[in-house]
């Protein structure tokens, strides 16, 4: 049995699908789950949707009861419930911070801790999070987005060797860029402030109006992630996210080496 978060579009829904085309059981969470009312009508008994605010805790825990109880056990957890908050970082309110990370950090924490009782008590089971191409640095304009993957990455690897005993596998999925709407009804803006208007200009500039693929095209590699028997802690998803993730950690090594004769000054 599946559980996904965020699944009322973009990527959450593409893998409800892909998982509900392969047999599987799915319990699909989102906010609202209106959209999700034509695909349980195609898969009756098969697609549970269920409300859920994964900046509620407590309403993540009785969600996640909710959703073992549907099928009598949990299975495969995709941790995948997003925004974006989109500006720099001098813009941005307090507000509007604490939301951001209450939603792509304190959400997923939560939902991770709601279902691990669950996978621990069956002895294993699949914790799938899914994070960004680009949580290895920030970038301007999405530095928050970014913050938010990082501090989950490090989490789920900490949490990776703290369920392994357990028989529980959690898999890092870093996401390249997908059509998911993130940019869209995802994402919430800052307001500019005119100093950072030519940054902004160039940011803009660089994301260019390039057709990102269809979240669906992504599916394939959850299902066969899911499905091996030792999966990798870390997995990026995407061809071209591939070679710019490998460019990225290139360009830091390099720079780390640049400043060697700085770094072994310090004797710790």
């Amino acid at each position: 049995m599946w559980l996904i978060t965020g699944a009322s579009r973009g990527l959450g829904e593409a893998f409800a699908r892909a998982a509900l085309a392969d047999g599987e059981r799915v319990v699909a969470t989102a906010r609202h789950v209106e959209p999700l009312e034509a695909l349980a009508d195609q898969y009756p008994g098969r697609l549970v949707p269920l409300s859920m605010d994964v900046a509620d805790r407590q309403g993540v825990f009785a969600a996640v009861e909710q959703a073992a109880a549907a099928f009598g056990r949990l299975d495969v957890v995709v941790n995948n419930a997003g925004a974006m908050l989109y500006g720099m970082v001098e813009e941005a309110t307090e507000e509007q911070i604490r939301a951001h990370m209450d939603v792509n950090f304190f959400g997923a924490v939560w939902v991770s801790q709601a279902v691990l009782p669950h996978l621990r008590a069956r002895g294993g089971g699949r914790l799938l999070q899914v994070t960004s191409m680009g949580s290895g640095g920030g970038m301007a304009t999405v530095g928050y987005y970014g913050a938010g993957k990082a501090a989950l990455d490090s989490v789920s690897e900490a949490l990776a060797m703290e369920v392994e005993g357990f028989g529980v596998k959690v898999t890092i999925v870093q996401m390249g860029g997908y059509d998911t709407g993130l940019f869209t009804v995802g994402t919430t803006n800052t307001e500019p402030l005119a100093r950072y208007q030519p940054l902004r200009t160039e940011m803009e500039a660089m994301w260019g109006d390039a057709v990102a693929p269809e979240p669906q095209t992504a599916a394939p590699v959850i299902m066969a992630l899911a499905a091996l028997p030792h999966p990798p802690r870390r997995l990026i998803v995407g061809s071209q996210s591939f070679e710019h993730v490998m460019e990225m950690d290139r360009a830091q090594a390099d720079l780390y080496r640049s400043w060697e004769h700085l770094s072994r000054l310090a004797p710790g």
